[in-house]
C-alpha cells in the first residue's frame, strides 16, 4: 500500500515535470516563430499546450492574436486570462488593445475603471482614461485623470502636455501656461507647447 502511494506520486510528479517542460519548449518555439513574423505558428504552439487553467498561455495568445490583427480571437484569449486572475492587471492592460481595435469603447473605459479599482495609482490607466476623455471633449473628466498621473509624475511629458491643453480648453489659461512651460523645460521647442502658449493670450 505504501508502495503504491510512492509510485503513484512519484509518477504525478513526473507527469506534471514533463508537462510543464512541453509548456515552456513551446513558448520557447512560440518567441522563435514571432521573431520570424510567423504568427500562425507561434499561436499554434501555444495553442497545442493550452489547456483551460493555463492563465500564461492565454494571456501569451491574447497578444499574439493581437499582434497579427486578429482581434475577436485577442479579445477572446484575454478574456479567458481575466477569468483565471480577475485582479491581473497585466491582462487587463491586454484586454483593451482588441476592444479599442473593434470600437468597444464602453468597455475599454469600464476595463481601465476596473483598474484603477485594483490600483489607483495605476498610471496607464489613468493617462488612457484622460486621452479617451479629452478626445471626446469631456475635458472636466480628462482633467481628473490627467491631475492625478501629474501628482503621482510631476516631470512626465505626456501627463503635463496633455493637463496643458485639456486646462486650455478649460479656459485655465494660467494653469495651462505654467504646464506648457513645464513641457518646456523637459523638451525645449516642443511644436505642441509652443502652439499652445501660441493661443493663450
Amino acid at each position: 500500500m505504501k508502495i503504491s502511494f510512492i509510485s503513484t506520486f512519484l509518477l504525478l510528479s513526473v507527469s506534471l515535470v514533463l508537462a510543464q517542460n512541453k509548456v515552456t519548449e513551446a513558448f520557447a518555439n512560440s518567441y522563435s516563430y514571432q521573431s520570424q513574423n510567423n504568427f500562425i505558428e507561434a499561436i499554434k504552439s501555444i495553442n497545442d499546450v493550452t489547456d483551460a487553467s493555463c492563465y500564461e498561455c492565454f494571456l501569451r495568445t491574447g497578444y499574439l492574436y493581437y499582434a497579427s490583427k486578429q482581434h475577436a480571437e485577442s479579445e477572446k484569449a484575454y478574456a479567458k486570462a481575466i477569468a483565471l486572475k480577475p485582479y491581473s492587471i497585466e491582462a487587463k492592460l491586454g484586454y483593451v488593445l482588441p476592444l479599442a481595435e473593434l470600437g468597444n469603447w464602453a468597455k475599454v473605459i469600464s476595463t481601465y475603471q476596473e483598474i484603477l479599482k485594483i490600483d489607483p495609482q495605476n498610471s496607464t490607466a489613468n493617462y488612457r482614461l484622460g486621452l479617451i476623455y479629452y478626445n471626446t471633449a469631456n475635458y472636466t473628466e480628462a482633467y481628473k485623470y490627467f491631475d492625478k498621473l501629474i501628482n503621482l509624475y510631476p516631470f512626465d511629458y505626456y501627463g503635463l502636455l496633455m493637463q496643458g491643453w485639456t486646462c486650455f480648453r478649460l479656459g485655465k489659461n494660467s494653469d495651462a501656461k505654467i504646464l506648457f512651460n513645464r513641457v518646456l523645460m523637459y523638451q525645449p521647442n516642443d511644436s505642441s507647447a509652443l502652439e499652445g502658449l501660441s493661443l493663450i493670450k
